[in-house]
């Protein structure tokens, strides 16, 4: 199928049911999860209240099927948005992602049903807590690098090795891991394991500060002659870095959503700050360096959006690519950082401060030029991929 098919076929308009998800989410979060939001940035406190009340809500549950009622990758994508909108904890919206995307959705894909009864249906009641272990000290983009091994012995597995800028490793109770069960095979060797953080010979390390989304934490794995039971194994031996890919592409989607609503909600913010600001006994939208800023961000807004969307949509379509994915990751993290920036531009001294919250965005969106893949590496993909 061709560009012109793809774009005779696609639809942008949402249903009532998917609207009404929005709306919902929405009034959840403005209700439920802004509580005391300045302090716990400041602390670089984890509200392990707030999670459960998002998994109680089923906002964990979107990417699991474990009531016949899976909703599809455009009702995950809209209710992020959503999420975004009126969550003002990025790092929440963050950690709720990375769970669902890259360690929900592969058990929920291509789990067994032992997987599923052990780790899918108490991550998505929020009984338990997962994070992704694929980066090394020496191997983030340079995955040919990973260091890590997998020995196979009677019923399982011994893992040796280290995991570093894992979300929510401090905090884990299981964690996918990435390891090599045949080092001369190189990345065609890699195979990916379900590991209880309580395993004998597994440490997680104590958290790091960062310079923003201080409310999810990171830290680092180390296992040393850690068994992992065979059943424990997702997919076969070797395929653990195309299951790594495939689903990076789908974070590198939903991951971003919640960013699209911040966004919408920072121009609002924006708008009525700028109306209400009076200088030279005129309000500052009438000045063209404040409007222009403006302008720019309703600009990114509207064009991280329509791609969000159609990625979701070549998503849900089984069309997308490792392409659409890297174009978006990109366009979305750079658009949030700038307009996170022209924010605190046209907020002034109130916007440097901690005390109003502006600033907070600027910090964030710094991150999501980091994690999912960088921003340089999107590009090199894009390039590559042209080619």
């Amino acid at each position: 199928m061709d560009i012109a098919d793809i774009f005779k076929e696609m639809d942008f308009t949402w249903s009532e049911r998917q609207l009404a998800l929005k709306s919902k989410v929405i009034d959840f979060a403005n209700r439920e999860l802004n509580e005391d939001i300045i302090r716990r940035d400041v602390n670089g406190e984890f509200s392990k209240s707030l999670w459960q009340k998002c998994s109680d809500y089923g906002i964990l549950n979107l990417a699991s099927d474990l009531d016949g009622n899976k909703i599809s990758f455009l009702d995950l994508v809209i209710t992020m948005e959503g999420f975004g909108y009126a969550c003002l904890d990025n790092g929440l919206a963050l950690g709720l992602g990375a769970q669902m995307l890259s360690i929900q959705m592969p058990i929920q894909e291509i789990g067994t049903a032992y997987q599923k009864e052990a780790f899918l249906k108490p991550l998505a009641n929020g009984t338990m807590i997962g994070a992704h272990g694929l980066t090394e000290p020496d191997s983030g983009s340079d995955v040919y690098n990973l260091k890590s091994t997998a020995k196979k012995v009677k019923g399982g597995y011994i893992l040796n090795g280290q995991k570093c800028y894992v979300t929510l490793a401090p905090i884990s109770d299981v964690a996918i891991i990435f390891a090599s069960t045949n080092p001369k095979l190189k990345t065609m060797g890699i195979s990916a394991f379900l590991v209880n953080t309580d395993t004998k010979g597994f440490t997680k390390n104590t958290v790091q500060d960062k310079m923003g989304l201080k409310t999810v934490p990171i830290g680092e794995y180390v296992f040393k002659d850690c068994f992992v039971p065979e059943e424990n194994r997702i997919g076969k031996e070797g395929v653990g870095l195309s299951i790594s890919q495939h689903y990076l592409k789908y974070e590198r989607c939903a991951i971003m959503a919640s960013q699209v609503g911040t966004m919408e909600r920072q121009l609002e913010e924006c708008i009525a700050f700028s109306k209400n600001r009076k200088q030279y006994n005129q309000s500052i939208n009438n000045f063209q360096s404040v409007s222009n800023r403006l302008a720019n961000m309703k600009l990114r807004l509207e064009t991280s959006r329509l791609l969000l969307y159609k990625v979701a949509w070549l998503i849900e379509n089984k069309q997308f690519s490792t392409l659409d994915a890297a174009m978006l990751k990109l366009h979305l993290s750079e658009s949030f950082y700038e307009s996170s920036l022209d924010a605190i531009r046209i907020h002034g001294a109130k916007g440097y401060l901690s005390e109003f919250g502006v600033e907070r965005n600027l910090r964030d969106a710094a991150g999501g030029l980091i994690y999912a893949g960088t921003s340089d590496i999107q590009r090199n993909l894009i390039a590559r991929l042209l080619e």
